[in-house]
């Protein structure tokens, strides 16, 4: 706005100095030979020319400056929204959630992130996610991104009566399942693949052989996710350190949440230490918050050796490097960015997109949904160990979804020379052969 300021200024400048190199006298000496009539009509006349040119001048100046102020001030901001399950500083999902708007936030030039954090029964217990939705859309927003599993069919309501948003339901899976609206995309990031490579450090690293997994609530997700860490311990355990794999103990217990609700969920601080006092050396963490890194470096400090593996945020190990072996994290900025540019220029298309890490460099932060930081607890000679192994996750040479595989209760699960494909690996039933724990709420 300066700027159009400075400029009209200046065409106003010259406008009057046409008017006073008409009007602005007479010459120094008038010639004697003409009379004072024909000087008075030059005069008048020059004054009209000038007086008429400045007019002009001075008009395209105001009528060029209206009309940029006006494009200016009409540039209304691309407004985009996220619900999110727990608050913006819990060190894990929705941190991460939030960490990526704003990294979208800085990239798309007029946009402007807003957001309801803590949708759950504890912090907002009579607000649904249509609600939670509606207020987004009262402010505006064009985009909205729910990050919670429980979201799913909220979404599709909302999106259902405002078919001219588009949304995003992170870890959903409505679009595979042709119940989404058009106006729904769903993106999950392959955490198999980190949970893995957080199995395997476990493996390497544990003196005891029993390792814990403190877990949210139970669905096909967390399942998954419980079965990619225990196949990629077990894979470290038995063909790494050659180790029998009854000498393994892999155990999960599920607190009911994504994180402790006082009085509906099992306290997560008392779970990680039920699993500390039951010999576990290390525990893999697969809610939203840290505690199972909290008291493994209490444990460690009062002198009993404990290892965690925290979730979901990258700096999560930064609360206790000196017992954290490293952390699976989620990395949704590069997706999302993608998705509300493509929504802002119109080219909105549904999508149900599960992403494999970069592979080429899975924490390169502007193109890998799904990153592994190793840990200062883990050993220099365990990680080149873990290395290598995501090495072969990597270039496909290992894949810890071929069978035999059963479930817990000893159905096949994968046959003897198959491999898993997506479906089967989403939609999966029970835990694995193997794991103890609930395969079912």
């Amino acid at each position: 706005m300066q700027s159009l300021r400075v400029r009209w200024s200046i065409l106003l400048m010259l406008a009057l100095s046409i008017l006073l190199a008409a009007c602005g006298g007479a010459p120094a000496s008038q010639p004697t030979t003409a009379p004072a009539a024909a000087t008075e009509v030059a005069t008048e006349a020059a004054t009209e020319v000038a007086t008429e040119a400045a007019t002009e001048v001075a008009t395209e100046a105001a009528t060029e400056v209206a009309t940029e102020v006006a494009t200016e001030t009409s540039a209304e901001p691309y407004v985009f929204g996220m619900v999110l399950v727990g608050t913006t500083n819990d060190g894990g999902w929705n941190q991460a959630h939030y960490d990526a708007a704003k990294y979208v936030e800085e990239r798309i030039p007029g946009s402007k992130f807003i957001f309801i954090d803590k949708l759950n029964s504890a912090d907002r217990p009579n607000v649904t996610t249509e609600q939670a939705i509606d207020e987004l859309l009262a402010q505006g927003a064009q985009f909205v991104i729910t990050n919670s599993a429980e979201f799913g069919d909220g979404t599709s309501n909302a999106a259902s009566v405002n078919p001219d948003v588009y949304f995003v339901h992170a870890s959903g899976d409505g679009v595979l399942a042709g119940t989404a609206p058009s106006n729904v995309s769903n993106v999950m990031g392959r955490m198999e693949y980190g949970k893995m490579i957080a199995g395997c450090a476990a493996a390497l690293q544990t003196e005891t052989g029993k390792i814990s997994y403190l877990g949210p609530l139970i669905d096909a997700e967390t399942r998954r996710l419980v079965n990619s860490t225990y196949l990629g311990a077990k894979y470290c355990w038995t063909e790494v350190r050659g180790k029998p794999i009854e000498e393994l103990s892999f155990k999960v217990t599920w607190i009911g949440f994504w994180f402790n609700i006082p009085g509906v969920t099992l306290d997560p601080t008392q779970v990680a230490n039920d699993f500390i006092n039951g010999g576990s050396d290390v525990i893999i963490s697969g809610i939203d918050t840290t505690e199972a890194l909290v008291e493994a470096n209490k444990a460690t400090a009062a002198g009993k050796p404990v290892f965690a593996i925290p979730y979901d945020y990258e700096a999560a190990c930064d609360q206790a490097p000196e017992v954290c072996l490293g952390v699976p994290y989620f990395n949704w900025g590069p997706i999302y960015l993608e998705l509300i540019s493509a929504a802002k220029e119109g080219n909105f298309e549904q999508r149900w997109d599960w992403i494999a890490p970069d592979w080429s460099d899975m924490n390169n932060p502007d193109t890998s949904i799904v990153g592994f930081v190793k840990g200062d607890a883990l050993t220099a000679e365990n990680a080149a160990t873990l290395d290598n192994f995501i090495a072969m996750l990597a270039d496909g040479s290992l894949n810890l979804y071929t069978g035999p595989l059963n479930y817990q209760d000893g159905t096949p699960f994968v046959a003897e020379g198959e491999v898993a494909d997506d479906q089967m690996i989403w939609y999966t039933e029970q835990l694995l052969e193997g794991v103890e724990g609930q395969s079912a709420p």
